[in-house]
């Protein structure tokens, strides 16, 4: 979800857990059990998250420890994929306090494979290598090395839709049905016209989107080439990619669309109750994450519709277990067992994180939502997810886009002119990549 899951990319989360809880959790690893490896007792898994992986709520812990009674597992989360990924790094650079499951948003997953390889398991030591005909094919070769090592388990991807209030569409004079306003938004120049028009008429204390960052997160994940090019060349400050989405989301703020909230804030999470926006481009991942903060209250009130501009990837996570982990063996059997197919569709089905494994892709086509108006959440993402193009992934992806985000924080919250905070952007990209 994997911003990524980023965050990474978080019903999920109902408030993030303190990174320095998440760091004392993550070094009791282990401590009350012993590895079945080393003598068969009770062993506690530590999973260490970030974001809106679901497990927890969707029951698939509880399930797993019935099927696995000497398996006790404990959940350690952090809500911005950020800090958790600052976290991950001062461990591995420690090598201690490391959990036996870590999440890795895809945004990193280039960085691991091509400068961290050192620091993870190869899950073929285990038997991971037979089950690559059960992913996506561009999902599994992202966590593998040059040398054919597999750092991680792909959980989903990121196809992505547009969630909308029909409520609040309606009360200022706008279509609410998700195919015509699908045809009205075809486009991005369509969609930012809509909210012009519903700006002019909106109820008090609402805005058009949550935030012009998340309009350039999913315009992004449009494109094939976004970073950098097929050879690993940088290509952010000219590519076209980004250069169209900073551009339509300065336009966005200028024309004062946006409701200036920073995603995975304590504000922007109160917005999903309080009908702050109308709109909001979501990833398959962020239905949960909807579902938890706008509560009981929001059901039938969301919809889900097709993007505008056409299909695209935001986001999408692995499972990984580090060198460091006390009980890697066990690790592994629950990373193969929460990313299989039967699971992923559990998980689609409960939260909405859309499944990497090809199976299960095909067993949730058929699925509605209830809470988003029984919108046909299977069809509308399993489309995205067919049409959407194989991004090249860079070493730095996710450095590079949390910099662009600040930037454009910096124009709609500060009044930031834009060439200032794209310069802005470029130097803090240039620090971030030392």
């Amino acid at each position: 979800m994997s911003n990524p899951r980023a965050a990474r990319r978080t019903t999920l989360r109902l408030g993030a857990v303190a990174l320095t809880g998440a760091l004392l959790a993550a070094c009791g690893s282990g401590s009350d059990g012993t590895s079945a490896e080393g003598g068969g007792g009770r062993v506690t898994l530590t999973v260490d998250l970030f974001g809106a992986f679901g497990y927890q709520e969707a029951g698939l812990y509880a399930e797993y420890e019935q099927l696995h009674p000497n398996v006790k597992i404990k959940q350690t989360d952090t809500e911005d994929e950020q800090d958790y990924w600052k976290s991950l790094q001062t461990r591995l650079a420690g090598g201690g306090g490391l959990a036996d499951v870590q999440g890795l948003e895809v945004g990193r997953i280039a960085s691991v494979t091509q400068k961290q390889a050192d620091k993870f398991t190869d899950l073929k030591e285990y038997g991971a290598g037979s089950l690559e005909s059960e992913f996506a094919a561009a999902k599994w070769a992202a966590a593998t090395t040059k040398d054919g090592k597999v750092l991680g388990l792909g959980t989903d991807v990121g196809p992505e839709a547009m969630c909308y209030r029909s409520d609040l569409f309606a009360a200022a004079g706008l279509p609410t049905d998700r195919t015509e306003l699908a045809a009205k938004w075809a486009t991005w120049d369509g969609y930012l016209d809509l909210g012009r028009q519903y700006r002019d008429k909106a109820p008090a204390g609402s805005s058009w989107l949550d935030s012009v960052g998340s309009l350039n997160a999913v315009m992004v994940g449009q494109a094939k080439e976004r970073y950098y090019d097929a050879s690993g060349a940088l290509i952010y400050e000219n590519g076209p990619a980004v250069k169209s989405a900073w551009e339509a989301s300065v336009k966005a703020a200028a024309d004062g669309l946006s409701a200036k909230l920073d995603q995975w804030s304590p504000p922007w999470n109160q917005a999903f109750a309080s009908g702050s926006f109308a709109t909001m481009p979501c990833p398959a991942w962020m239905l949960g994450y909807i579902k938890g903060q706008a509560g009981d209250a929001g059901k039938g009130k969301w919809d889900v519709a097709k993007l505008p501009g056409g299909a695209g990837n935001w986001g999408g996570s692995y499972l990984a277990v580090p060198r460091a982990a006390r009980h890697k063996k066990e690790a592994y059997e629950l990373v193969k067992w929460l990313t299989a197919p039967e699971q992923q569709t559990k998980l689609f089905r409960k939260q909405g994180n859309f499944p990497s494994a090809v199976k299960a892709i095909g067993q949730v086509a058929d699925a509605k939502d209830p809470y988003f108006s029984d919108a046909p959440i299977g069809r509308i993402f399993g489309d995205a997810a067919e049409q959407a193009p194989v991004q090249v992934l860079g070493l730095h992806d996710k450095d590079i886009a949390d910099q662009i985000a600040n930037a454009l924080s910096e124009v709609e919250r500060k009044g930031t002119p834009p060439e200032t905070a794209w310069s802005n952007a470029k130097k803090a990209v240039k620090n971030a990549l030392g």
